[in-house]
């Protein structure tokens, strides 16, 4: 599977023009070593994020997580994209329909939130619904992937669930995760959320 992201980003919002990587707040020039710092800070606060999980209210929590992953590493981490991207030529959300796009999600969080805790099969089909749109939403220039599997964590524990959408060493579950969002497959989506949710200890 390609990784092939395409950017519309004539001016350098977000891009250095003499080295094409991303402007950081450390002043990183390096791809490597933009990569390995970033690995390093999400990793830490997603841990805080294990020992204090925030509740998810609305689509505006999914802003305070990537604000929260991404805080040490880029300015503009929480706030919404304001380039179209598109992958293997298939466009995401455009940034001017982004405010129809949230209230769709929210309904879809509000029905969510409206599932009885035992009933697996519906949660687990909101859930792929949920992680379809809001992947399609795409609403980040980066760490989109990264926001929205804890975004869903976060979500499933409040029906006393666990859901980890990136177990290390599992390349089954991330090839059928990036099968199910980058394809629009629902019915893989379901699957897999299904297999993975289970009653938190």
């Amino acid at each position: 599977m390609s990784n092939s992201y395409k950017y519309l980003d004539p001016d350098y919002t977000y891009t250095d023009p003499k080295t094409g990587i991303l402007r950081n707040l450390q002043d990183i020039t390096e791809p490597d070593v933009l990569l390995f710092v970033e690995s390093g800070a999400v990793t830490k606060r997603l841990q805080q994020l294990y020992e204090n999980p925030i509740k998810i209210k609305a689509i505006e929590s999914l802003f305070e997580i990537h604000k929260h992953l991404f805080q040490d590493i880029y300015d503009w981490a929480g706030k919404k994209r304001i380039v179209e991207i598109s992958k293997d030529g298939k466009q995401f959300f455009p940034t001017t329909h982004f405010d129809n796009a949230s209230r769709f999600i929210n309904g879809l969080i509000a029905d969510f939130k409206k599932i009885p805790k035992d009933n697996k099969k519906q949660l687990a089909e909101k859930l792929a619904e949920i992680l379809d749109n809001v992947n399609y939403l795409h609403p980040f220039r980066e760490g989109n992937g990264r926001t929205q599997r804890e975004f869903l964590r976060l979500i499933a524990l409040e029906k006393g669930l666990n859901l980890n959408l990136n177990p290390p060493d599992n390349k089954s579950v991330f090839e059928r995760y990036m099968k199910g969002t980058v394809e629009s497959d629902l019915t893989t989506l379901t699957e897999l959320i299904f297999e993975l949710i289970e009653p938190k200890n």
